[in-house]
């Protein structure tokens, strides 16, 4: 969505490499393109790129420099989202921030009973509604695997209840082909046609290589898909620091590069003009747990420099946001989700994912989405700058105020100080007298109350009878009759 404070581009702003380093990586990406190549298990991606002079050596497909050339010559700079009701909402564009949720966490924080549990999928719709009342999630993904489901439809019915119950942009994952074909289907009706579908797409799919450098069929599949018929994707690898990657930032970095632009490569030699979103992730693989670190700095550090890459070959960028390794809705989790969400300002990132993430991205919470989506309007209202001019300078209040009496009812301030301050929906700034006879409620304890209140309130548009009516197809077809 379009917010009310927007970021000035004399805001701050940071850069954590230079010209000279982002070539350096881009001149790495080549000689790994061309000198130790990649391997490719899809056949279709092998032929495409074969034929448009790739070729093999010792085992492996080594790529020219000239195909990326031409592949970043087609791809277009700009990628419009719109809601499934037709609207421009998110128009991916360097220079613009958007955030919305991850996807497929096998537990969730239930906010009634507030214990940890499998998730289902009335989770993942649930979710997706919560995501569409809070102003600042400008997407959704899944937030959840539908553990209820056939084994092999999980993907489906995860998209048929984000559409239900989000009207926003979605980042969908799927399957397979087959999985890939009946979400088109749906999405088809939901536009009113496959020309509609693409001209005001709501719908982006996600696929991941696998690091390092190994391109296998199943994903491959998909970034072919969406480029057959025209649809907006990202081919996403994870060359995770000390894991998929080089436990240095520049080596992961390279290594993403290459596998992220090899499908750019394939989306634009099946179709020129395809809309791609160029990204990786780097979540430093820790070497104390194993895990993933979800809240590790590295994270931010290098989506801060393959943003500067996403510059240089002039594509909107992925990236990540407001997660946590916590396990509960503490200050480690308010910690890492600022560290983050402000990165993602900073950087310029463009489409952050993973929002409301807990414990390394295994655990959707509803509390901690309530709690992001404070923390990304607050970070917005530091990004808009101070606008100076004649009268946010106020030289005529200042002239009416008698020297020692102070300006709060002057006229001035009961004009601006709805646009000037910011306002907190969640956090508590009442007396402590007052808060205490409130009931002395913690911040997640008032998250909680939130997230109920609007999964009570938010209605979400429904789908049109027809598109219901061909889910209820798609899915006896599948075997089930009901999602």
């Amino acid at each position: 969505m379009y917010h009310p404070i927007e970021i000035s581009t004399l805001t701050p702003a940071i850069r954590v490499l230079s010209d000279e380093q982002v070539r350096d990586i881009h001149y790495a990406t080549l000689e790994i393109m061309e000198n130790i190549g990649i391997e490719m298990q899809d056949a279709q991606g092998r032929e495409l790129l074969l034929a448009a002079g790739a070729w093999e050596s010792n085992g492996r497909l080594k790529i020219p420099e000239r195909l990326l050339v031409d592949a970043l010559a087609k791809a277009p700079s700009r990628l419009p989202m719109y809601n499934r009701l037709g609207k421009l909402t998110m128009p991916l564009e360097l220079g613009k921030v958007f955030f919305g949720t991850g996807s497929d966490t096998i537990f969730t924080l239930d906010v009634d009973s507030r214990k940890r549990r499998q998730s289902v999928a009335q989770d993942v719709e649930n979710l997706a509604r919560l995501g569409d009342a809070l102003e600042n999630i400008d997407f959704i993904m899944s937030m959840g695997v539908a553990s209820d489901a056939p084994g092999a439809d999980i993907y489906l019915h995860e998209f048929i209840r984000m559409i239900r119950g989000s009207v926003k942009p979605n980042v969908y994952t799927a399957r397979d082909r087959e999985d890939m074909q009946d979400i088109y289907e749906i999405a088809v009706a939901v536009a009113g046609g496959e020309q509609a579908l693409r001209d005001k797409p709501f719908l982006l799919q996600y696929a991941e290589p696998i690091s390092p450098l190994l391109f296998h069929e199943e994903s491959l599949q998909k970034i072919i898909f969406c480029a057959e018929k025209g649809i907006p994707a990202a081919y996403i690898p994870s060359p995770n620091p000390g894991g998929g990657g080089p436990v240095t930032l520049a080596g992961a970095i390279a290594v993403g590069n290459v596998e992220c632009l090899v499908g750019l490569i394939v989306a634009q030699l099946v179709r020129p003009g395809t809309p791609f979103l160029y990204g990786m992730n780097t979540a430093s693989l820790d070497m104390k747990t194993t895990i993933v670190s979800y809240g590790s700095p590295e994270w931010s550090l290098g989506m801060a420099g393959w943003t500067e890459l996403a510059r240089f070959y002039n594509l909107p960028v992925w990236g990540y946001a407001g997660a946590t390794d916590s396990k509960v809705i503490d200050a480690q989790a308010g910690v890492e989700a600022t560290f983050s969400i402000y990165n993602a300002f900073l950087s310029r990132c463009t489409l952050n994912h993973d929002v409301a993430y807990i414990e390394y991205g295994s655990t959707s919470s509803m509390e901690m989405l309530v709690l992001s989506d404070e923390i990304i309007s607050m970070v917005r209202r530091f990004m808009a700058g101070i606008p100076v001019n004649r009268d946010t300078l106020a030289l005529d209040a200042i002239q009416r105020v008698s020297p020692g009496s102070g300006f709060l009812a002057d006229d001035h301030t009961m004009a601006h100080f709805r646009q000037h301050q910011w306002a907190p929906r969640l956090f508590d700034r009442k007396r402590y007298n007052i808060w205490e006879t409130a009931g002395s409620k913690d911040t997640f304890q008032r998250a909680n109350e939130l997230a109920r209140s609007l999964l009570a309130r938010h209605q979400t548009p429904p789908l049109p009878e027809d598109v219901e009516q061909l889910i209820g197809e798609i899915l006896k077809k599948r075997g089930k009759a009901s999602a």
